[in-house]
């Protein structure tokens, strides 16, 4: 059930279709981050879902210890290279339990959730997260403002990138938005898939309260406005520990 998450977000493709949202970006949203949450230097900080490291990157050389694990392995094999003592990455499923009440703060960004099939396993994935904070500890979650992109959601789209071609088609399947993603390159073509569950701001609240989470911001987009469902580009909850 997992194997187009790590066929798709462990490509280069991937990197390639989302590289508009660059380091500049992420360290924007750190900063502010940091700045908002008031982080003590010596916090201890897990990065769920971490791709290729830019956000765990960042925070290490702010000073954090810092901790990133992903579900693609190729992804973590491409930045393992770059540990240091204060930053480490591991192959690891969110859905299951690491290191439990060891962090300070555990970042979950970019959408780096809702992939699974089940509710039962997203609640997993939570509850995972949960439990790897002290008591206290923040979790946030970093989401797409599902409402919105429903309605404005583009059916097809082409562009190229570096002669590199994608063809995308999105649409709605059940509670989901799914892509499917062709690329031609150099004449071969593949294919992958992209599919999220549109959790609005209601179903992200009761499922990390279930988890004992307490939401204390609903922020909407990376300089860390208030969260407008008919507006904002993101859904940004954070939540402490109970």
């Amino acid at each position: 059930m997992t194997k187009w998450i790590e066929d798709w977000f462990g490509s280069e493709y991937y990197a390639l279709l989302y590289k508009h949202r660059d380091c500049d970006e992420a360290k924007l949203f750190l900063d502010n981050l940091i700045s908002f949450l008031n982080f003590p230097s010596s916090s201890r900080i897990l990065d769920c879902g971490c791709g290729r490291g830019r956000h765990s990157v960042y925070l290490s050389e702010k000073g954090f210890e810092v901790t990133g694990i992903d579900l693609s392995e190729k992804n973590i094999q491409s930045i393992q290279k770059v540990e240091t003592k204060n930053l480490t990455f591991y192959t690891h499923d969110i859905r299951n339990l690491f290191r439990i009440n060891y962090y300070d703060v555990v970042l979950n960004l970019f959408t780096s959730f809702g992939y699974f099939e089940k509710d039962s396993e997203n609640n997993r994935a939570v509850k995972s997260m949960a439990s790897s904070l002290k008591k206290d500890g923040l979790l946030v979650l970093d989401y797409l403002n599902a409402k919105k992109g429903i309605q404005n959601l583009v059916p097809e789209s082409s562009f190229t990138y570096d002669n590199i071609q994608f063809n995308i088609k999105r649409f709605i399947a059940g509670n989901s938005i799914v892509k499917e993603i062709q690329v031609t390159d150099n004449g071969k073509k593949y294919f992958f898939m992209e599919k999220v569950r549109a959790f609005d701001v209601v179903a992200l609240q009761k499922l990390l309260e279930a988890n004992k989470l307490k939401v204390v911001h609903l922020l909407g987009d990376y300089e860390l406005n208030s969260f407008d469902e008919k507006k904002s580009e993101r859904l940004i909850l954070i939540a402490r520990k109970i």
